[in-house]
């Protein structure tokens, strides 16, 4: 009789943590490493992904945002089924602020949601919905060996600021593009040259405004005119 495959267990047993990783949070190497045993590909972002870039005061869940094609979704499914994973709501307090909500994960509705808060066997994992921003999520990423044998895709300073801001306003980051064209003869003549614009990022971000050149823009400078 054939035995149905099941997916690797968690193993919670401590991660021997690379030179200057040693202060990354011991539950996020244990996720990643399970991660990689289920041979599921994703990119690391929140907290964890911060961590790995050198913030040593970053706190909270880790995060993913995983490859978007079916049998990959297929496995993160399988994995979560088999810990018995199941929602959790950081606005629960009290006694049941640790005890997840039973919901039946499928490969269908990882695909489909926007954004699963998971806990298993006591660790905490949230899934991001890539969209189609994925091959520029990897394409802009770095790849860390946290340990022997364990390497992970870390999304780039940007992107991290791109999944932050979502999470905290529900809404990616719109950029606007002004364009100043100073009265001719103004005294600001010599300070705005011709063709330069400023770019705002509409919301609650990091990024307020940014000098663009012409070249930049895919236009043409004064020279190919």
């Amino acid at each position: 009789m054939l035995l149905k495959h099941r997916p690797p267990e968690i193993d919670s047993s401590p991660v021997a943590l690379g030179q200057g990783f040693s202060h990354l949070d011991q539950a996020w190497a244990v996720v990643i490493r399970w991660l990689g045993t289920n041979k599921v590909d994703f990119v690391l972002i929140g907290s964890a992904a911060l961590a790995i870039r050198g913030d040593h005061s970053a706190r909270g869940p880790a995060a993913i945002v995983p490859a978007p094609y079916g049998r990959n979704f297929d496995r993160l499914a399988s994995a979560l089924v088999a810990q018995n994973a199941g929602l959790r709501s950081e606005r629960v307090v009290g006694a049941d602020r640790g005890v997840p909500v039973p919901v039946k994960l499928t490969a269908d509705k990882l695909a489909r949601g926007r954004r699963w808060l998971l806990r298993f066997s006591g660790y905490d994992l949230d899934v991001e919905a890539a969209g189609s921003r994925y091959t520029e999520l990897l394409y802009e990423s770095n790849r860390f060996e946290i340990s022997p044998g364990i390497a992970v895709e870390v999304a780039s300073p940007e992107d991290l600021e791109h999944y932050f801001h979502v999470r905290r306003t529900g809404v990616a980051p719109e950029f606007r593009v002004i364009r100043n064209t100073p009265a001719r003869g103004s005294e600001h003549d010599e300070d705005a040259p011709a063709g330069f614009a400023e770019a705002e990022l509409d919301g609650d971000a990091d990024i307020t405004a940014a000098r663009v050149k012409p070249e930049e823009r895919g236009e043409d400078g004064p020279e190919g005119k």
